[in-house]
């Protein structure tokens, strides 16, 4: 009695089972099915046919998958031995692999992304700022309008004028800083910077110097007015016309072109030095003015805002009058130029941004100025007191004109050749 259907006893026409009278059992017979990745060409033993049967033997080179241990849709071109123990096939792939498992970080690339990181942040920060402290400097004073200039030389030039200017200052800062509330500004010292290969050079120009006023056009008139021969302090011509007329009645006494001018006034000064945590001086000689506030004892010591603008501006405790003071003046710029370049200002930004800051805000300079100009003057000023720089005063003949100091002519001169040319000065000063 068959255990099959109807219509599935191996009858013609249906193949559903060998329909065989043979005792020995039918071979696997190929089952139609999808693969999902074929594998590789294989020449598996050759089964014999069979005797006696009407099954058939597969076809050579063709591999069903249950005689080698093969499972369907496993085993990514594996073939193992028998069964489940080859280690291969299966629906999860090769076992012998992690998968799906995080990857070793690669720290190289790592590195590098950091690094770039950093560099794109430094370089965007450093374009800011430029672009912040450029944007604050006050381009007032306008060079083109000086007439009959001398020719140009070596190295740069800077015109350095400290102003009286009391603008932006409140009555108890005028009071604290003792600088009186005269109206409008003179200038209260005036300095020559020499940028160039044989080292910086500053010279200061005594306010009381005796100088010429020569043919001008006005700044703000246009108007032009023709030299007389007129003579009289050198602070007088910024007095009468401003900037202008005083850059020309310097190049006009002295035949030095002048290629940038920078003017900072009291209350500018005394922020810059309590910006950077005050400037350390050391005071030779014990010394008091009450006009400027000054009363300093000698030795080392750190001077507040005030009591530098003090310092620089003593006049009368002294008995070389505006000389001496001209020399305090050198050696404190020089001083807080060395102590505000340093790379614990420059790379704090909570000491580097007040000190441009405050600055900035009260300098005025020439139209043609720009921030690296005044970084080079500042680096200038700084070179002066590190070994190859030269300070000194104008050369004087020790006589004076209606109680103003005369200039040594041929020293002057002599001291100009040096510095178009941009050799070592080899001239003394006063």
């Amino acid at each position: 009695m068959s255990d099959w259907p109807d219509g599935r006893n191996g009858g013609p026409g249906e193949r559903y089972g060998q329909g065989s009278a043979n005792a020995r059992p039918e071979s696997a017979r190929a089952m139609p099915h999808v693969r999902r990745r074929p594998a590789p060409p294989q020449n598996p033993p050759r089964i014999p046919p069979q005797q006696g049967g009407q099954g058939y033997a597969e076809a050579p080179g063709y591999d069903s998958g249950y005689n080698t241990g093969q499972v369907y849709g496993g085993g990514r071109g594996h073939h193992g031995g028998s069964g489940g123990n080859s280690g291969s096939g299966g629906y999860g792939g090769d076992r012998g692999h992690v998968q799906g498992g995080r990857p070793a970080p690669d720290w190289g690339r790592r590195i590098k992304v950091g690094a770039l990181t950093l560099v794109v942040v430094v370089l965007a920060v450093t374009i800011g700022t430029y672009f912040w402290a450029d944007g604050k400097l006050k381009r007032e004073v306008d060079l083109s309008k000086v007439i009959e200039r001398p020719g140009e030389g070596d190295g740069t030039n800077y015109l350095i004028v400290g102003s009286d200017s009391r603008e932006g200052m409140t009555a108890e800062d005028k009071k604290k800083l003792h600088t009186g509330s005269a109206e409008g500004k003179r200038t209260d010292s005036m300095m020559i910077l020499h940028d160039g290969s044989n080292g910086p050079t500053l010279i200061s120009l005594p306010r009381d110097s005796n100088v010429e006023i020569p043919s001008f056009v006005g700044s703000e008139s246009g108007k032009k007015f023709e030299g007389t021969g007129r003579t009289t302090k050198l602070n007088a011509a910024y007095a009468e016309d401003g900037p202008e007329l005083l850059v020309r009645t310097v190049e006009f006494n002295t035949g030095l072109r002048i290629d940038h001018y920078v003017e900072i006034g009291f209350g500018g000064f005394a922020k810059i030095v309590d910006a950077i945590g005050g400037v350390e001086m050391d005071i030779p000689k014990a010394f008091k003015d009450k006009k400027s506030g000054a009363d300093f004892q000698a030795g080392k010591q750190t001077l507040n805002g005030e009591q530098s603008l003090a310092f620089v501006r003593t006049r009368y405790a002294f008995a070389g009058s505006d000389l001496d003071r001209t020399k305090n003046q050198q050696k404190f710029l020089a001083a807080l130029a060395s102590q505000t370049a340093t790379p614990s200002t420059i790379l704090n930004p909570f000491t580097l941004y007040p000190t441009m800051g405050a600055g900035l805000d009260t300098l005025i300079v020439d139209k043609d100025m720009s921030l690296w100009s005044l970084g080079n003057m500042f680096f200038a000023m700084k070179g002066v007191t590190g070994g190859d720089g030269t300070s000194m005063n104008i050369p004087l003949t020790g006589q004076s004109v209606n109680g103003n100091l005369v200039w040594d002519k041929e020293k002057v001169k002599q001291l100009v050749e040096q510095l178009k040319n941009d050799e070592k000065v080899t001239v003394k000063g006063s």
